[in-house]
């Protein structure tokens, strides 16, 4: 998740429908993975796990995708789904550790389900859950079917959106991620695809979060504000011990860059520091035209084929998502089948 940059923030609240006409890059992993850890099967003798069909198949990631990008089309929102392509080298301790803490989570799920202990098995499933590249090729079929843009991003999801957005080919990123304004994006929102879902008794809200304002506010550069995210700690990087967002945010208004902090306060300049800045200011991303981030063709059979016949999905499923979709006005009508002949 990057660093946590919400106490330099003053996110404001919006609305989906505030975000009509506009193109929206949405960072699909983190998407995923919300899908695959919220809709599983949590019956009384469920094993915790993502929902399946009759045949085994993993379907809930599909079911989430479905309802979320029908939900934003039919606000008349236009939604850009970009997916992680290779991780840096640099996040490979990350991706290590985060692999070994599922294993183990594995195992013990494994356990519990064999002891029969079905409270701890739904509990540890949740953090076994993987997204697998079989279920991310599923997704970005399913999307395309759908007419939507599904893109594959050279390196991280969120960076190679905030680059577009900085380069004026998106209007905003959604990502719960704050490393997006690190890599430069304009506008992040968050919980947008969870807006208006209760957490803790409490109704979510979308927030909108302006790069230009935060830096303003809190007197930063932008190259400043990638130090202090590195100091405060990102997938590339633990963080500076003893560092958290408000004593960074001091530190470096005082004294400009890390490696006057760690001359100052006696602190060891972290490994790597410079090819860590680059990743924020000169992440690698693929060139995609506009033509390919437009709202495209409803292939309304093919997806009877991909959900229905394929999935087993209930016609009743695709025919609300369809149907919230002709809320919106941004599907093309001509060639091949679409979502206002259906």
């Amino acid at each position: 998740m990057g660093c946590n940059l919400k106490d330099l923030s003053d996110p404001e609240d919006i609305t989906m429908e505030e975000l009509a006409g506009q193109r929206v890059g949405v960072d699909a992993f983190l998407l995923a993975f919300q899908f695959l850890t919220t809709i599983r099967d949590l019956s009384a003798t469920g094993d915790g796990m993502p929902l399946r069909n009759r045949h085994g198949k993993t379907i809930s990631h599909l079911m989430g995708f479905l309802s979320r990008a029908s939900a934003l089309v039919g606000k008349g929102v236009k939604p850009v789904f970009i997916f992680d392509g290779e991780h840096p080298k640099l996040k490979d301790d990350t991706i290590a550790e985060r692999k070994a803490r599922s294993q183990e989570a594995k195992e013990t799920w494994e356990q519990a389900l064999e002891n029969g202990d079905t409270k701890l098995a739904q509990k540890m499933a949740q953090r076994c859950i993987r997204y697998t590249p079989e279920m991310v090729d599923e997704t970005m079929e399913m999307l395309r079917l759908m007419g939507i843009p599904a893109l594959r991003a050279k390196a991280e999801g969120e960076a190679q959106a905030a680059v577009m957005a900085a380069n004026g080919q998106l209007d905003v990123v959604a990502t719960q991620d704050w490393d997006a304004l690190l890599y430069g994006s304009p506008i992040m929102v968050r919980n947008l695809t969870s807006a208006g879902s209760k957490r803790y008794g409490r109704i979510i809200r979308a927030q909108r979060i302006t790069l230009g304002e935060l830096l303003v506010e809190n007197e930063l550069s932008r190259e400043q504000l990638v130090d202090l995210g590195i100091m405060i700690g990102t997938d590339f990087h633990p963080g500076i011990k003893g560092i958290g967002p408000k004593t960074g945010l001091k530190l470096i208004k005082e004294f400009g860059t890390i490696e006057e902090v760690c001359a100052a306060k006696d602190k060891e300049i972290p490994e790597r520091l410079d090819l860590i800045r680059r990743v924020f200011l000169e992440h690698p991303v693929n060139e995609f035209s506009d033509e390919e981030l437009e709202l495209g063709e409803v292939d309304v059979e093919g997806l009877k084929r991909f959900l229905i016949d394929d999935r087993d999905f209930s016609p009743g499923r695709l025919d609300k998502a369809l149907e919230a979709m002709q809320m919106g006005e941004p599907v093309k009508k001509n060639g091949q089948t679409s979502l206002f002949s259906f």
